[in-house]
């Protein structure tokens, strides 16, 4: 897969791609089914399949001030779209200037004269351009003009009719229901990042843990989870068994909300390591406790419960994508002559 960071200057190999057009915070399944059908019509056009995204997320340039709500930040969702093949992601900066562009000069200057899509595929609700002005039979209608077809996938919804979003992922989260979030998003929701040195608390308690910070991410509800940790090992994810804590440990006198995750009898040294936690199960809220020891109870206590609960769960958690390498950026840069070779050829 290759990473273009603008619209201009494309080689002519990432030309002609069916381009599947959003935001796609969480790749839940009803994204899953836009990028699909995306990925069917580039196989009846022997051409590339493409995803146009932006970062940061519309809504963080437009409310800076608010809570983090991002479900797949940036690493997360290129590994996703890896996983389903798409060959290039074409991420562009929202900025002022984007945020200004109109409907009509998004269509003509970045879509019909920077990428030359031959078709893009959109979702239901799918809204772009100054003011979110702009939808898919805008789209469709000018996008004739620019050389390019336009589909635009119905709501997708599950056996009971609830219409697969990012908004009712992060409503799961927050009511502490990891489970009914994985359903929505078709894999289990996981929070990822460098392992950071803490107060070493956790070891003295008996339940060393891995450290990781929430910054970007959704905060989910407090408490404890039944986990599964992936340890980045290169191309490969190492998935163990673990339970993991989300809250300020307030016994402690604790103030900043992290994640510590303990990984069941692991004695290696992850500090500085890259670390994903994928959450399984929601065990109990947080709560604080009258000193160290109903503390120390306790967590013997999760940790035996997260035992049971993970019984089910072998290998790596349901439905996630291996661990890739980190996708090359290009800028402006045309492709190999070896890897023009693998692609067919456009007529």
């Amino acid at each position: 897969m290759r990473l273009f960071r603008h619209h201009t200057e494309i080689p002519a190999e990432a030309r002609g791609a069916v381009v599947a057009l959003g935001n796609f915070d969480g790749l839940h399944l009803g994204h899953q089914r836009v990028i699909g059908e995306a990925g069917r019509i580039a196989a009846e056009l022997a051409a590339p399949c493409a995803v146009l995204t932006f970062e940061p997320h519309p809504r963080e340039f437009f409310q800076p001030g608010r809570p983090a709500f991002r479900l797949t930040p940036f690493r997360i969702k290129l590994r996703q779209l890896e996983a389903m093949g798409v060959d290039y992601v074409f991420l562009l900066a929202f900025d002022q200037a984007m945020a200004g562009r109109s409907p009509e000069s998004f269509i003509v200057e970045v879509l019909g004269e920077g990428l030359e899509p031959a078709h893009v595929v959109v979702g239901y609700d799918f809204v772009f351009g100054k003011g979110r002005s702009g939808n898919a039979v805008l789209l469709a209608d000018l996008g004739r003009a620019a050389g390019f077809a336009v589909s635009a996938v119905g709501a997708v919804a599950d056996g009971a009719g609830v219409v697969y979003s990012s908004t009712k992922v992060r409503e799961r989260l927050l009511a502490g229901d990891p489970a009914a979030a994985a359903r929505l998003l078709g894999r289990p929701w996981e929070i990822e990042g460098r392992v950071e040195s803490g107060d070493r608390q956790g070891r003295l308690l008996g339940f060393p843990t891995a450290n990781i910070r929430l910054a970007g991410y959704l905060e989910p509800a407090q408490g404890i989870y039944a986990i599964k940790a992936g340890i980045d090992e290169g191309r490969e994810t190492r998935w163990l068994p673990g339970v993991a804590y989300i809250g300020s440990k307030p016994t402690l006198g604790g103030k900043k909300v992290q994640l510590e995750a303990h990984i069941f009898d692991f004695t290696g040294d992850l500090y500085g390591r890259h670390l994903r936690v994928a959450l399984l199960d929601y065990l109990r809220p947080d709560q604080t406790f009258d000193g160290l020891e109903p503390l120390k109870a306790q967590m013997a206590l999760d940790a035996g419960e997260a035992r049971a609960r993970l019984a089910a769960y072998a290998g790596p958690p349901p439905g996630h994508a291996p661990a890739r390498a980190k996708p090359k950026l290009v800028e402006r840069a045309p492709m190999s002559v070896y890897e023009s070779a693998l692609r067919p050829q456009r007529k």
